[in-house]
Formats: C-alpha cells, structure tokens, sequence
C-alpha cells in the first residue's frame, strides 16, 4: 500500500507537467501524457535509474495500477461513446462517407500488405497468421475521436464546416474501426470460425437490445430524473447508474467473448443525450477519470515500451519507417485523396486527411488489447506506439501550418481586388 500510495502521485504529476510542457508547444495533452507513461517506463527511467523504477512499480504496484488504469479506461471509453455526435453527418453526410471510408479501407489493405511481410518477426510465438494481419490492419486504420476534437477545438475550428466534417468523418470512421476490432478480437479469442461467428452475431444482438429496450429506457429514466431533480443528490444517484451500467455493459461484452471496453463504448453510445442531469454527471466523472485514471493506462503502455529494443537492432528502425510510411499514405494520403475527390480545395483536403491521421489514445487503446490477446509481441508494440505518437503529434502543426497559408493567400486574393484608393 506504501508502495501504491507513492507511485499513484509520481504517475499523476508527472502526466500534469508532461501535458502541460507539451501544450505549451502547440501539441494536445495527451501527446504530453504518452511521451511522460513512457518515460517512466524501460526507455529512460529504466536505464538510467533501474533501482527508482523497481522501487516505484514493483509487480504488485504494477498490477494495482493496471487496474486502476483500466477503470480510467472504462470511463473514458463511455464518454468517447457519449460525446459521439452523428449530428455532424447532417449535411456532411456524403463526403464524410467516403473520405471516412476510403480513409478506413486503405489504412486496412496496406496494413495487411505489410503484416504479411512483418509476421515472422513480430508476431508470437503460435499466433494466427490471419489474426496477425486482421489486427495489423485495423490497428493502421485508427482515427482518435477524442483527441481529433480536442485539436479542433484548440485551433477554433470545431464549429467551422472543416470542424463539422472532420468530426463526421472521425465518427464514422471510429464506428468503423470499433466493429472491425470487435470482429478481430472475436476472431482471436473464438478460435474456430463458427465460434467466432457465434460470437458476432450475440454482439449484433446485444447491440440490438441495447438500441431498443436500453436506450428508450434510460431516456425516460432520464427525463423522470430532470423533472425531479432535486440537486446534489440527485446528481450522485444518476453517476452512480452511469458508472455501475458502464460497468455491467463491459462485464456482458467481455463475457460474449469481445473486449469489456467494447461495452462501455456501447453504454455511451445509447446512453441519453442532451439531457441536463446526465451531462452534469458525465462531467464529474471526466474530472476524475481522466485526470486521475487515465495517467495510469499511460504508465501502464509505458511500461510496456521500450525503445531500447528498437535501438539494439538497427532492422527495426527500418520497420518502424515502414509502418509510418503506410500510416501517412493511409491515412493522410487517403484522406486528402478522397477528401479532394469530394470536391474540396486541396489545402482543405490536405487538413483533412492530416486530421484522420491522429491516432492518440485511441491507438493506444486497441495496441494494448492486441499485445493482451497475444497477437502481437513487445517489439511491435514499441513500433506501433512510436507511430501513434508521432503521427498525433504532427497532427497539430500541419494543421496550423495549413491554416496560417490559406489565411495569408485569402489575404491576398483580397487584397488584389481591393480598389485603389486616389488621394485627393
């Protein structure tokens, strides 16, 4: 317990002052808090203070703080299926479709192309070639939601038609990307292919339940709950149903034979929108959970990642080109590619495709479910968490970038066909 109650401060402050540092050169937060989870991990603090890292994350410290990592998980993955707003299809609906899936299917067909040829040395021992790929494959084509409106926020374009429709396309897109890895873990942890599809089709109808008997119920429970409302009290009573229901979703997913966090996502996403009393609520549980939990998952991938690896074998540095090489023309380059298909001018198209290109904690998320399961080893981890961060943290400056030469050219166009004025 001494143990625990020294480490869980050193995680949280450090984040804090990672994130903030970070934003102070323009990045989001979690670029900050992901560079800091691997700091503390075998890529610095390991090497050149090993005894402060045993001492600070024994095993069973390690255990606890993967735990409470997870619940922080849990949280967040209920409020990223909460804050998911398929109002911004609305008159995007078309483009977004096929930026969101070009920018899907393309990530997918050149991450298979290269888990093919990175199989025999990074998947582990036993492992499925087909599940090596199918992950491989999926985890290439991730947008982070989250953290994409995060940066569209900062940049004051969340409200703009940019704003909107990079929000739509990174919400059909995370859609997407969710029920593909749905399908891969089922695929993983089933086995045999008729147990596999077993297990999809009691996902379909546990996501049919959900759509139809739990959502018309949580909204009347809602509404009762707003017309009753009594204050403090009441606010408690419905974060407490929040977070127990977030809970029992995960636990009915995870017992179906796909990720508990696959159910959390999906109690976000039919829980009540718009309504009052579960914002309030929604809002005290992101002020604990990602300040305070989220850290924990941080350090946790931390942990797990060790760049060291990478620099005692020069081969690997070739395939971490390789993998961002594949995540730029997937994502960026597919995104830009359709989005100027759609009919947008290219600097737009461009900040589009570099916006479906962050990948954040979203990645993260899939990465150590994949290194959980089995199907990828510790090597590719450290890869493909490289590739997360440096694909999210160039996000920001190229949008910036983008922005500032469309704003001087928009000047000038202006300035061209001002008319002289004569002075008398």
């Amino acid at each position: 317990m001494s143990r625990l109650l020294l480490a869980l401060p050193v995680v949280i402050l450090a984040c804090r002052v990672g994130a903030a540092l970070l934003r102070r050169l323009g990045q989001p937060p979690v670029v900050g808090e992901i560079v800091t989870g691997i700091l503390l991990g075998p890529s610095l603090l390991g090497r050149l203070w090993p005894h402060a890292q045993s001492y600070l994350f024994p095993p069973g410290v390690t255990d606890h703080v993967e735990v409470l990592g997870q619940l922080g998980l849990l949280a967040f993955m209920f409020l990223i299926g909460l804050e998911l707003d398929l109002g911004h299809l609305r008159g995007n609906g078309r483009a977004a479709a096929v930026i969101s899936q070009v920018s899907i299917l393309l990530p997918l067909l050149l991450g298979g192309l290269l888990a093919l040829g990175m199989f025999d040395s990074f998947a582990p021992q036993g492992t499925d070639r087909v599940a090596f790929v199918l992950f491989v494959a999926v985890a290439m084509s991730i947008t982070a939601f989250p953290v994409l409106a995060r940066i569209l926020t900062d940049q004051g374009l969340y409200h703009t038609p940019i704003g909107s429709l990079a929000m739509a396309c990174a919400a059909a897109s995370d859609i997407i990307a969710w029920c593909l890895l749905a399908v891969v873990v089922a695929f993983v942890k089933g086995g045999a292919p008729l147990e596999s599809l077993t297990t999809v089709a009691m996902v379909a109808a546990y996501f049919a339940v959900m759509m139809r008997v739990v959502r018309p119920l949580l909204a009347r429970l809602s509404r009762w709950k707003q017309a009753t409302s009594g204050g403090e009290g009441q606010d408690g009573t419905v974060l407490a149903l929040l977070f127990c229901g977030t809970c029992l979703s995960a636990l009915l997913t995870d017992a179906i034979g796909v990720h508990a966090l696959f159910g959390a996502f999906l109690f976000g996403v039919v829980a009540p929108r718009r309504s009052a009393v579960v914002e309030r609520a929604a809002a005290r549980l992101r002020s604990v959970a990602v300040p305070l939990l989220l850290p924990l998952f941080f350090v946790t991938t931390g942990l797990r990642t060790d760049i060291g690896m990478l620099a005692a074998d020069p081969v690997q540095w070739l395939w971490l080109g390789a993998v961002l090489a594949v995540a730029l023309v997937g994502k960026w380059g597919g995104g830009s590619v359709s989005a100027r298909l759609s009919g947008r001018p290219w600097r737009e198209a461009l900040s589009l495709g570099a916006l479906m290109n962050c990948r954040g904690l979203t990645e993260l998320i899939v990465l150590n479910i994949g290194l959980d399961l089995g199907v990828i080893n510790e090597a590719l981890f450290t890869i493909l968490v490289l590739m997360a961060l440096i694909t999210t943290a160039v996000t920001s400056p190229v949008v910036r970038a983008l922005g500032r030469r469309e704003e001087t050219r928009g000047r000038n166009v202006e300035s061209m066909h001002k008319p002289d004025t004569v002075q008398p």
